[in-house]
């Protein structure tokens, strides 16, 4: 057999039995709740906040985000309001807001559950600010709950973007969350995310980790 063709049968070989080991360890996530949040357009930017208004950081998050100083009321079908949410940074293409499935109850709204960006279709919200108000016919989700990682991190847990893996949590509740979508990104920080209904129904707490479950 050429060596070339033999080199390149014992690398791919290699590869794969290097990913099956490091999967069939125990894969170490690090948990994060995430709160109810807005990501707006700048045209929306300005409505709320005033013309040529720019946000202002209060705290860098991962993959070039961070949360503003900035926060909004979000009103819902029914005229029931949430305060406080907090606008998320740099200005986006569409504005988008998260929410948990209990915030859905009290806002009178029934919002999917989507991968972040996906609101097409989804529920309608009002959004009022210092110096406006905007209505959105679509935008507001509860968010899918997925994992940031980089690279070298999914390279590590033998999984690639896009994949639907299983975390399990070992503390009194003993849970494992399904259908959690993988994000791959040289800017991401290991990270899983879920929301605040998810955190309490699992009692997830600051610091939790989670053990990656490939299916």
């Amino acid at each position: 057999m050429d060596e070339k063709i033999l080199g390149l049968i014992t690398k791919i070989v290699k590869e794969t039995l290097e990913k099956e080991e490091a999967v069939s360890k125990d894969y170490m996530v690090p948990i994060g709740v995430s709160a109810r949040h807005i990501h707006l357009a700048q045209e929306h930017i300005e409505i709320l906040f005033g013309p040529g208004y720019q946000l202002t950081k209060k705290k860098d998050l991962m993959g070039g985000q961070f949360a503003a100083n900035e926060q909004v009321t979000i009103v819902g079908t029914k005229l029931r309001a949430i305060e406080n949410i907090r606008v998320l940074g740099p200005a986006r293409s569409k504005s988008q807001v998260e929410v948990s499935q209990t915030d859905t109850f009290k806002l009178g709204i029934k919002a999917p559950i989507r991968e972040s960006g996906n609101i097409k279709g989804s529920a309608p919200i009002a959004v009022v600010g210092p110096k406006g108000t905007i209505y959105l016919d679509e935008g507001c989700i509860v968010a899918k709950r997925h994992i940031h990682m980089s690279p070298k991190d999914a390279i590590s847990a033998g999984v690639e973007d896009g994949d639907i893996v299983a975390v399990r949590v070992n503390n009194d509740r003993e849970t494992e969350f399904h259908n959690v979508l993988i994000r791959v990104d040289e800017s991401f920080t290991l990270e899983m995310h879920i929301d605040a209904d998810e955190a309490n129904a699992a009692n997830v707490s600051k610091d939790a980790y989670g053990i990656l479950v490939k299916v």
